[in-house]
């Protein structure tokens, strides 16, 4: 079977997504990970995956949003491989095609956040031709 990307929308679709969202998302459950992704289409979320063989190996969720500093940018908000997929190219497909739509839809650029210790993720990043322009900070509430 061929590998296809794809854009769930069935909550069938979005249960295959699981797996892979829960590699990077260890604190998701299956319910809540379908409800809340039902809730963020509403601030333009949505997902794009692969799946090869009926498994999703990987997915990416991403948004359109407009800050004063960057215009317009899809912004990736996951992007995930299953461990036993990594180095398949599976997130080098993902990434091309979230480029190519964000230039698509007009947008001045495609950002993300990538945690500190993810080096491999990084270095897909870096040779997709994404710059490390700045630190991300955060302040968590309980």
């Amino acid at each position: 079977m061929e590998k296809e990307l794809f854009t769930p929308e069935s909550e069938a679709e979005l249960k295959l997504c699981f797996p892979a969202f829960k590699e990077l998302r260890p604190h998701l459950n299956e319910k809540n990970f379908i409800e809340q992704v039902q809730r963020q289409k509403d601030q333009t979320y949505n997902i794009i995956a692969i799946k090869h063989n009926g498994i999703v190996p990987s997915a990416a969720g991403f948004r359109f949003a407009e800050f004063l500093a960057w215009g317009k940018v899809l912004y990736i908000d996951d992007l995930t491989t299953l461990p036993e997929y990594r180095g398949q190219g599976y997130a080098s497909e993902i990434m091309d095609w979230l480029i190519e739509y964000a230039k698509t839809k007009k947008c001045c650029g495609l950002h993300l956040d990538t945690g500190h210790h993810r080096h491999s993720a990084h270095k897909l990043y870096l040779k997709k031709g994404l710059s490390i322009t700045s630190h991300h900070l955060s302040l968590e509430f309980e």
